[in-house]
């Protein structure tokens, strides 16, 4: 049902106060209690009558409270300088009275859209949008006797934007940790119909919410300053290239688990998911089960987007081995929230950034959730990931929030770019290890890269790149360079003679150099001769 205003809780405390009256007169009209030797009393049977005369009004009252409260209101999504899809069937929804007839009526077209509240007072109904554009529109929802009007409407690309805090991080940067170069973003000229966001706060719940309190806001030097820092950067190099407006829904949460992004009801099928309050309540609050997918993702999950951004996988490092399950739920459970059955909407990841995790047993656990997060995205349909392994500095290995968000935005609008939105010759995607070969007499060894077609950029001073020979022992690579034919890359170690494996990019925080002709980085990978 409809959220209650102050108003209507002001007005059960004036009943309540009413009723407490009746109570009075209830008490007042008790028989005394009577002297001995005295007539009994005998009390009227009107009193109840009475009483029950004074209480209809205020029993009627209360009713007549509550269904006024339950009036016409829209989701926070659906207001003043909203961005919607353009070319689409966009979806708008919100509560009023059961049963109460709607009508949507936008500007661009002036068609009549109507819909009826269903027995909870929910309704929804798609309008078809225009074709993107700088030109603001209007909207008029009608029901329940009440007109609301949006103004102020904006047709472009939008994306939905989650994960934990490398999403969530503003653009003013955490405490010590700022984003590179953010001020000259801030103080740049405003963008407020070129840039639009709107951030769902923080919150966990254990039922589904269908609120929460958020605005739509242009970017100017006094909003991107609480902008996600990577949503921004993705949405400013869209409008560059596609010269519209942008429109983000950012909906993260720092710390957050994939299973925190997860309904309930999935999570009971995982027999290692302890749902229990207390086992939940036990837990450090970010990384509590389904309760930011109550709170959060549950007011706004449906509107009508492009597809999906996505940074997070910190927290699962040490679970990778149930990573890409888990992950592909989500991604094809979040397709099914916005009614994709096809696997339309694109979703593209970010690789979990360089860092000291505290892996045990000399294992690299991150290097295996990264490992993970690149099978995700390799066999999930319409899906994405952009490597990370060269945008930290080495003072950086302690700190999980790196400055270098304007790359990785801008590579997530790579992939945006040339799957979406035709633009064929912009590379994307970065080279991957496939095969390794023996040559050079058995001294080196050959590595197959994809997505290197003008080869690499850079065969001295790399950094990352290990290989080792049958002991096992990894030594630097001393000596690389990119053949022209056949392509791959050759690598030898003055200390290895016998090399059978080479890795790179491979540990918790083991930063790379090495990237293709096109600027994009090698993904970190271990491979061995077959």
């Amino acid at each position: 049902m409809a959220e209650k205003s102050p108003c209507f809780y002001l007005n059960i405390f004036i009943i309540f106060v009413e009723i407490c009256g009746c109570s009075s007169v209830v008490e007042h009209r008790l028989p005394k209690p009577r002297a001995a030797g005295s007539t009994p009393v005998t009390r009227s049977n009107n009193t109840n009558g009475h009483i029950m005369k004074k209480l209809i009004p205020v029993i009627l009252l209360i009713f007549t409270f509550v269904s006024v409260e339950a009036k016409l209101i829209l989701s926070r999504l659906h207001s003043n300088g909203m961005v919607l899809q353009q070319n689409a069937e966009a979806k708008i929804w919100g509560t009023s009275n059961p049963g109460a007839q709607i009508t949507v009526i936008p500007s661009w077209n002036g068609k009549a859209y109507r819909c009826k509240a269903d027995s909870d007072g929910r309704w929804s109904v798609y309008v078809t949008t225009p074709a993107a554009s700088y030109r603001t529109y209007s909207m008029t929802v009608k029901g329940d006797g009440e007109t609301i009007r949006i103004e102020d409407i904006l047709s472009g690309e939008v994306w939905f934007a989650s994960g934990q805090s490398n999403m969530e991080m503003p653009m003013r940067g955490f405490y010590n940790c700022p984003v590179e170069d953010a001020i000259d973003y801030i103080s740049a000229a405003p963008a407020t119909d070129k840039v639009r966001m709107i951030t769902v706060p923080i919150r966990q719940t254990y039922e589904p919410q269908e609120t929460f309190e958020g605005e739509w806001k242009g970017a100017d030097q006094a909003t991107v300053p609480d902008m996600s820092a990577t949503a921004y950067f993705f949405a400013r190099k869209l409008n560059q290239s596609l010269d519209v407006p942008v429109g983000i829904i950012s909906c993260a949460r720092g710390g957050a688990r994939v299973e925190s992004w997860l309904p309930k009801e999935i999570l009971e099928t995982y027999p290692d998911e302890d749902l229990s309050r207390e086992a939940i309540e036990a837990q450090t609050d970010y990384v509590r089960p389904y309760l930011a997918y109550n709170g959060m993702l549950c007011p706004v999950k449906g509107y009508t987007v492009k597809g999906f951004i996505w940074y997070q996988g910190c927290s699962n490092v040490g679970k990778h081995q149930q990573f890409p399950e888990r992950m592909t739920t989500l991604i094809n459970h979040w397709r099914e929230c916005w009614g994709d059955t096809e696997a339309q909407l694109p979703f593209y990841m970010v690789e979990i950034a360089p860092y000291r995790y505290k892996s045990r047993d000399q294992i690299s656990y991150a290097s295996y959730l990264r490992q993970a997060q690149h099978e995700v995205a390799a066999t999930v349909p319409n899906c994405g990931i952009v490597v990370t392994n060269d945008l930290v500095e080495s003072y950086e290995k302690d700190n999980i929030h790196p400055a270098k968000k304007r790359q990785v935005g801008e590579r997530l609008a790579y992939w945006a770019l040339n799957r979406d939105y035709g633009f064929n010759r912009v590379a994307y995607s970065s080279p991957h290890a496939v095969k390794c070969v023996s040559m050079g007499g058995g001294s080196e060894l050959g590595i197959e890269l994809t997505d290197c077609p003008n080869g690499l950029s850079r065969w001295m001073e790399i950094q990352g790149l290990e290989v080792a020979g049958s002991e096992g022992v990894f030594y630097p690579v001393t000596y690389a360079y990119y053949e022209w034919e056949p392509k791959v890359l050759r690598v030898r170690s003055e200390f290895v003679h016998d090399p059978c494996e080479v890795r790179y990019g491979w540990g918790d925080f083991n930063p790379g150099n090495l990237k293709n002709a096109e600027g994009l980085p090698v993904a970190p990978f271990w491979i061995r001769l077959k």
